[in-house]
């Protein structure tokens, strides 16, 4: 206990002394705030460049001590005992493999086979590291922090290459480990009398096997385990610093290439979140320090489109076509129509979203509009991937084996006819004069977000949301409510963002009416999720993917209805041209969007591949994106309705911008805890799908035992 203590004291110490550190707004002429000329500028980057190197021993220590406490377990338990422990853990097919195997090999060869079962363990132990030595009084000079800073660049790049040495090691090492349990386990049970574990392993395997029939409770015969409702538990795990979550069943039935195009959205989604939020990353950093670059390509007014147009058409979308390439054949009970027209999608889309980003950095785009900064031959590449998933969906439904159309698909057809219309509408120049051009600015950014984002994401969590939870929607007909009511209201709204504008009055009037019909939708959709939720809370003790859900679900009621209290000509005085209106979007396509996509993939690729990605960096993506957001969001929508209070006071602009100075500060925060959280999900997204595996005992054992005894034929 006394080495952790010795890390958390350390690290609060450096928080402390970094939360110390109070720059001015305005450090000199000509030099923004927290600018990277600045002397707390380059402090804050030598702190961060400690805070790192500690992270890595830290990490290095929990490896070492991992590897320590793994050979201690195992000498402590002893042999006999983790032996019996195997043979208690043995499931259903393991058991019938044993079976069946009996009857063509000697007995040593079938009691053998047995040692499939039970010996993957892993022991997740943490170790600590201690604290750097605080830095005497020269840290306050330039120079010194500079020589620093180079100094820790190497450091950190060797104790990186240092913790991916030991971490192959540790692994090598430890299939060295499960190598030789399995031959030490094949001996055990030559010792065994295999009649008598032919008689216990039937008994088991028709224990696993059972079926109940509701009552159970009927009987009264004595407890005994034939049906292998107590043993049934594994028993291998060691202590884990986190509780333990429910791992996905896979599902063998899915189609190889399905999979493999699923999978591919899904690394492609991941590509453009990084991708997206490192742009995002950056141009947080340049409200603190605007002085931190003079490239023309790299400026503010560039590089925002490219973030929004690669974190929506890339990430968002692609996230969500990836899950319903998935959806819509399942729940109509057949195959896609046309895995080839999914491929030809994903190339538009990534191509439509690439020349895109090229185009915006290089200063072509549409000349104005948000989240239409694409120019129409670009942007007609991702509405023909479009078209061809609409008839790739509609022969998929129309040749499905139910009766009925589940309202998931209602909500992704519909979504997709939607964004085509909104698409059309906003490129087609017949009508993109004057402020004609304005109103069609308005339907296509909030249909956009409501009709494609919004309606799409929400058939996603019609159907994972029960699937993750084990029981039907709550209510159907809310589901059909909801849908119908965002299709009246929804397409109503987007006028709102164009309040005492010279757009006709009675239009700004309509769009105020059809923000306060939003809250029907809302409603009934949030009371739809919460419901389904009754009587299975505790599900989300042992599940990872649910708190993902939850948050979600909280956020479309929440972010929904300040959407709502946005449209209104009084509020709109107040927070309009504000960063209230960022903080309102990031809590939208962020706090809903993003996590509904982020639950739903967790929940999908590990059922496609049967891996499943490290439980402490599942957690750590779900809070830092949490966290994250609330830093960002709730900074600035505090300091936008202060900013929006002095200029209805009349105070001078540059007033408002001095004010935000701090705001933006923690904006710059929130923003680095998302970034940082999105890479969790990369690197959980590779280990569900392409990383490595340490090597199973039991895998290992049968591929020996088969070898062996496929020797011992051919030689006799």
């Amino acid at each position: 206990m006394k080495q952790p203590s010795i890390c958390m004291r350390a690290l609060i110490a450096l928080i402390f002394c970094s939360a110390m550190m109070q720059p001015s707004v305005v450090l000199a002429k000509g030099q923004a705030f927290f600018s990277t000329r600045s002397e707390d500028g380059m402090t804050f980057i030598l702190i961060s460049f400690i805070v790192i190197a500690i992270l890595i021993g830290i990490y290095l220590g929990f490896k070492a001590k991992e590897l320590r406490n793994s050979i201690r377990y195992r000498k402590d338990e002893g042999e006999e005992s983790r032996f019996k422990r195997y043979l208690k853990n043995m499931n259903s097919e393991q058991i019938e493999k044993f079976l069946n195997a009996r009857s063509n090999t000697n007995k040593f060869g079938t009691i053998i086979l047995f040692l499939v079962a039970m010996l993957s363990f892993s022991a997740t132990a943490w170790g600590q590291t201690s604290a750097p030595k605080t830095a005497g009084s020269l840290i306050g000079e330039g120079g010194v922090i500079i020589t620093l800073i180079l100094l820790f660049i190497p450091i950190i790049g060797g104790l990186f290459l240092i913790g991916v040495k030991i971490q192959n090691q540790v692994n090598k090492f430890r299939n060295k480990q499960k190598l030789e349990e399995a031959q030490a386990f094949a001996q055990y049970l030559e010792t065994l009398d295999p009649e008598q574990i032919k008689a216990e392993l039937e008994k088991r395997k028709k224990g696993l096997d059972y079926q109940l029939n509701h009552s159970e409770l009927a009987g009264q015969h004595e407890p005994e385990d034939i049906r292998g409702l107590v043993n049934n538990i594994n028993t291998e795990a060691a202590l884990p610093l986190v509780a333990q979550k429910k791992r996905a069943q896979k599902r063998p039935q899915i189609d190889p290439e399905l999979t493999k195009l699923i999978l591919w959205f899904f690394g492609c989604a991941a590509f453009w979140l990084v991708f997206g939020t490192t742009i995002g990353e950056y141009l947080g950093i340049k409200f603190v320090a605007p002085d931190v670059d003079h490239v023309s390509w790299l400026s503010f007014g560039r590089l925002r489109p490219v973030h929004t147009n690669a974190v929506f058409w890339g990430w968002s979308s692609l996230g969500m076509l990836g899950l319903s390439y998935y959806i819509v054949p399942r729940v109509g009970n057949n195959v896609l129509a046309s895995i080839k027209l999914g491929w030809y999608s994903l190339i538009l889309i990534n191509a439509s979203v690439i020349l895109g980003s090229i185009c915006l950095m290089a200063g072509i785009n549409n000349g104005g509009g948000e989240y239409r900064e694409y120019i129409w031959p670009v942007m007609l590449l991702f509405g023909i991937a479009l078209a061809l998933t609409l008839i790739n969906f509609l022969k998929t439904i129309a040749r499905r084996k139910t009766k009925e159309i589940y309202v998931a698909n209602w909500y992704i057809v519909a979504a997709i006819i939607f964004t085509i219309i909104i698409a059309l509408v906003a490129y087609l120049p017949f009508w993109l004069n004057g402020l004609g051009n304005t109103i069609a600015q308005g339907y296509y950014m909030h249909q956009g977000v409501g009709m494609w984002f919004m309606l799409f994401t929400l058939g996603i969590v019609y159907y994972f949301l029960p699937q993750q939870l084990n029981k039907p929607i709550y209510s159907y007909s809310l589901g059909i409510l909801a849908f119908w009511a965002q299709i009246l209201f929804y397409t109503l709204i987007g006028s709102h963002h164009f309040i005492f504008s010279p757009i006709p009055w009675w239009l700004q009037t309509v769009a105020i009416v059809g923000s306060m019909g939003m809250v029907i939708p809302v409603v009934a959709g949030t009371t739809n999720f919460l419901m389904t939720f009754r009587g299975a809370w505790y599900k989300l003790g042992s599940s990872y993917t649910l708190p993902f859900f939850l948050v979600g679900i909280i956020f479309y009621f929440t972010g929904s209805l300040q959407g709502t209290a946005e449209a209104f000509r009084s509020t709109n005085l107040y927070w309009h041209f504000t960063d209230f209106t960022v903080a309102h979007s990031h809590l939208t396509m962020y706090g809903i969007i993003a996590f509904f996509l982020w639950a739903s993939i967790y929940a999908l690729v590990p059922r496609l591949t049967g891996k499943e990605a490290p439980q402490i960096t599942v957690g750590a993506h779900f809070w830092m994106a949490l966290i994250g957001m609330m830093f960002y969001t709730v900074p600035l929508m505090y300091g936008s309705t202060l900013k929006g209070l002095m200029w209805v006071n009349g105070k001078p602009f540059i007033d408002g911008v001095v004010m935000m100075a701090p705001y933006w500060l923690w904006r710059a925060v929130g923003g680095s805890l998302m970034w940082i959280s999105h890479l969790f999900f990369a690197y959980n997204l590779y280990r569900m799908i392409a990383g490595g595996n340490i090597t199973d005992v039991n895998e290992a054992a049968v591929a020996q035992l088969n070898q062996s005894h496929t020797d011992a034929q051919i030689k006799y």
